[in-house]
């Protein structure tokens, strides 16, 4: 579909959206951002990995990554609370294939730094990493924690500091802290973080679809429409 196109179909579904509902998706659009990014790789627990989609929803990105190589990902509905239908979660699960690599490979080539959360030794803490460019944030089970190769592809390792006795936090509680610390950052920075126009509306089109019962059907038939 062209710029006109795209319009018309917006026309199309806000005349069966109210104003108010219109409002809140554009609110929200307006601090979307694929800026900053997670992969988490191999989550076998379904409430974590669904926790940090959540938090990931909550803190204004629009895509998230997950890595299938040994585990797959299960939606777990009561601790993701619909937050999945308004991020992008692109799963990394083709058979015979090492996941990491092509996920992360895929991810370096649209320019994002690749970020290790991790425990080593030369790790940085977080509030020395820098936002200067996009980040991919590389999380991995609890127990394992990221594989070797994503520490090889890795361009930095970062680590939250601990001052208690505990050695680490969970999974989820690490992506809040990490989340919400970088988001902050990026914000608050004269990084270009903000979703393309073309981006936005493409977003804006399918959340609108998604806001009510006949938004699918609209769609459908609009597109159908402009293929003819």
């Amino acid at each position: 579909m062209d710029a006109e196109q795209k319009q018309k179909l917006v026309a199309d579904l806000s005349s069966v959206i109210n104003a108010q509902r219109q409002g809140l998706l554009e609110q929200v659009l307006a601090q979307r951002s694929r800026y900053i990014t997670v992969v988490l790789e191999d989550i076998y627990q379904a409430q974590n990995a669904s926790a940090v989609i959540r938090t990931a929803e909550c803190l204004g990105l629009q895509e998230l990554h997950i890595v299938e190589n040994k585990y797959e990902y299960h939606l777990n509905p009561t601790v993701v609370q619909g937050a999945s239908k308004w991020i992008e979660v692109h799963r990394h699960r083709q058979a015979g294939q090492d996941n990491t690599t092509a996920c992360l490979q895929h991810l370096k080539s649209r320019g994002y730094q690749i970020v290790a959360m991790t425990l080593r030794e030369d790790s940085i803490e977080l509030s020395k990493l820098a936002v200067d460019q996009k980040l991919a944030l590389c999380f991995g089970s609890e127990e394992p924690g990221l594989t070797k190769t994503a520490h090889d592809l890795a361009d930095e390792y970062v680590k939250i500091p601990i001052c208690g006795f505990t050695q680490s936090l969970n999974l989820s509680a690490s992506a809040s802290i990490s989340l919400h610390h970088l988001t902050t950052t990026m914000r608050n920075s004269s990084a270009n973080w903000q979703l393309s126009e073309e981006d936005k509306i493409d977003i804006y089109i399918d959340w609108l679809a998604k806001s009510t019962p006949t938004g699918k059907t609209l769609l459908n038939k609009f597109i159908h429409q402009v293929q003819l």
